[in-house]
């Protein structure tokens, strides 16, 4: 044993306890009551473990922590509680310390969050399957007051019109709207949406997806043998480069004329 009592304990579990809040001279103390038994306040001062002028306030925050009880007398002797045990009560003290604290700052500051418009705003959102695929579109078209625009490498029937929709929503707020389709989509369907925005084809696309005022951006991936996948984010950055990407495809590519397919 060394001079101070400690020779059987880790460093790793030293700085477990002072992670747990415990002070140095706390550790100190528990640690030499666990390793060498009952002792009193001289006794473990003595093992110049603790300093004397400090040994009672220290064995006074440990009981009060629940690490250590007494036995009066004359003098006093002070027992080490069980690890597990004034671990556990330390561990319940600090979550239920945490949970007021939490409730306090929930209750005060949620309504100024609400009153303020404020949202939770994920980076990045993973979609899986048309239909979620569709509402998250239909989420982020109601949110479009000046630009939306439609990258459209197939198109179902059911699709176009629910596409045709959407943007009568955004033209009603005066969104201007551009859809750009790969040559295979069925003419009729790129009529229709003619009639409601600016359309233009290409031969090949890779991908889909819509992006909203520079702002939001739902991309398409498609999948042979699986459930649609896409992904949205608000991420300024994302919808910046997905729109310039946009435009570059858009500059080549060919627009449909309306006239050519009307009878």
């Amino acid at each position: 044993m060394s001079e101070d009592g400690q020779t059987f304990v880790s460093e790793k579990v030293r700085r477990a306890l002072l992670e747990l809040g415990l002070t140095d001279y706390e550790v100190r103390a528990y640690i030499a009551l666990v390793e060498n038994g009952p002792m009193t306040a001289s006794e473990l001062s003595d093992l110049k473990t603790i300093p004397y002028s400090k040994v009672y306030e220290v064995l006074n925050a440990l009981a009060e922590k629940g690490f250590i009880e007494s036995q009066m007398g004359r003098p006093a002797k002070y027992f080490p509680k069980s690890p597990a045990t004034a671990v556990e009560s330390l561990v319940q003290s600090i979550e239920k310390n945490v949970r007021h604290l939490s409730e306090t700052v929930v209750k005060e500051l949620m309504p100024v969050f609400e009153k303020r418009g404020g949202r939770e705003r994920p980076d990045i959102w993973i979609l899986r399957g048309e239909e979620s695929i569709m509402e998250k579109v239909r989420e982020v078209v109601s949110r479009c007051d000046n630009e939306l625009l439609v990258a459209a490498p197939a198109l179902s029937k059911e699709i176009a019109e629910s596409m045709r929709a959407l943007i009568l929503s955004a033209r009603a707020r005066d969104a201007r709207v551009q859809v750009m389709a790969s040559s295979s989509v069925n003419p009729v369907l790129l009529k229709r949406l003619a009639e409601v925005s600016e359309v233009r084809v290409r031969e090949q696309m890779f991908g889909g997806g819509i992006i909203c005022d520079n702002r939001e951006v739902v991309i398409v991936f498609s999948e042979d043998d699986g459930p649609m996948i896409a992904i949205w984010s608000d991420h300024t950055g994302l919808a910046k480069f997905a729109k310039n990407y946009f435009e570059y495809l858009w500059r080549e590519s060919t627009p449909f004329k309306l006239k050519q397919h009307t009878r």
